[in-house]
């Protein structure tokens, strides 16, 4: 087992607990004082908490459908149907769209109370349940409506990434290839455990110099602005990894168009994510007008169409890129 502090302003901490088996130590992070227990959940994530207070489980919908403010009101008056206090505890046990919802839930009611996650994706276990980012989708765009509300502690076990698709694992890895380009390291030869560690550590430091988003965190949405854009556009289905990887080498691809970075440096992008399995082109389909038009509503949005990029400096946020070579460069990955 491994332990990350995530180290934040004020002095407070929480710690990510990477390993096998380390679920069955969540009674020790709990709230001395909670009474009660509310599991947020899906259906079929089969992984239960052994808990000594009171508990109820409240499943939402799967898939990003729940990621909407019903079922944010749901679960809302459901807790209060409970009795749920603001001295209990939400616990969310799932992937990436359990954690942002029953992290979103918690950081509202009653004007913030205590969450636990037990991320059981690896997606979930190295970027979603970190840093306190919550939120949910509005028709115009991923995670529009949210909040900053940092847990009291994640346990990632990996025992229970054994069963998971061979598909889930791809979307958590498109999510780990991103990790490699931030820490300017490869470190695809250790084993997955180790890695899962390593990507955890280098969000933990991000978050620390940068806790609510307002510089330096920006570089932990590489590969997201094109991969934010492909979730939302209608007419195909692809999962948040799979796009963060098209995303990746598109912002490789940019960064070259704009004289950042040379072709070996977009060969790498390509290579690391093929790699992983995962794909490069952009699906069958899609229309580059349609995503120029998503990532202008993009929420990291500053002057134009904003992205992350590599560079001499290495990643950092580039804005007012232009529209027609946005355009022209998605016609490369068609």
């Amino acid at each position: 087992m491994t332990t990350i502090q995530v180290p934040l302003s004020g002095g407070r901490t929480y710690p990510v607990l990477v390993g096998q088996g380390v679920t069955s130590q969540i009674e020790k992070f709990l709230p001395f004082d909670a009474q009660r227990a509310a599991v947020v959940t899906q259906p079929g994530i089969g992984v239960s908490v052994d808990l000594n207070v009171d508990c109820k489980i409240f499943n939402i919908a799967n898939g990003e459908s729940a990621k909407t403010l019903t079922s944010i009101e749901d679960l809302c008056r459901s807790f209060v149907d409970w009795g749920l206090t603001r001295d209990d505890v939400i616990i969310g046990v799932g992937g990436g769209v359990v954690t942002d919802v029953a992290g979103f839930a918690a950081s509202i009611y009653h004007r913030g109370i205590a969450v636990v996650h037990v991320a059981t994706t690896l997606l979930a276990q190295i970027d979603a349940a970190i840093g306190g980012k919550t939120g949910v989708n509005l028709p115009e765009g991923k995670n529009l409506v949210g909040s900053f509300w940092q847990p009291a502690s994640v346990l990632c076990d990996t025992e229970n990434l054994s069963t998971l698709p061979e598909a889930e694992m791809r979307n958590g890895f498109g999510e780990m290839a991103k990790y490699h380009f931030l820490s300017g390291e490869k470190f695809d030869h250790l084993d997955l455990e180790e890695r899962i560690a390593r990507c955890v550590e280098i969000k933990a430091s991000v978050v620390a110099a940068d806790e609510k988003d307002t510089g330096g965190r920006a570089v932990l949405n590489y590969g997201h602005t094109l991969g934010h854009a492909l979730e939302v556009a209608k007419g195909f289905d692809i999962r948040h990894g799979e796009a963060v990887a098209i995303g990746l080498v598109y912002a490789a691809e940019l960064a070259f168009a704009l004289e950042r970075i040379d072709e070996s440096r977009v060969e790498e992008h390509r290579k690391l994510v093929t790699g992983y399995g995962l794909e490069t082109s952009l699906p069958k389909g899609v229309e580059p007008d349609d995503l120029v038009g998503l990532m202008s509503r993009d929420k990291k949005a500053i002057d134009g169409i904003t992205f992350v990029l590599d560079g001499p400096d290495g990643i950092e946020v580039v804005s007012n890129v232009d529209r027609e070579l946005v355009r022209v460069t998605l016609e490369r990955l068609r």
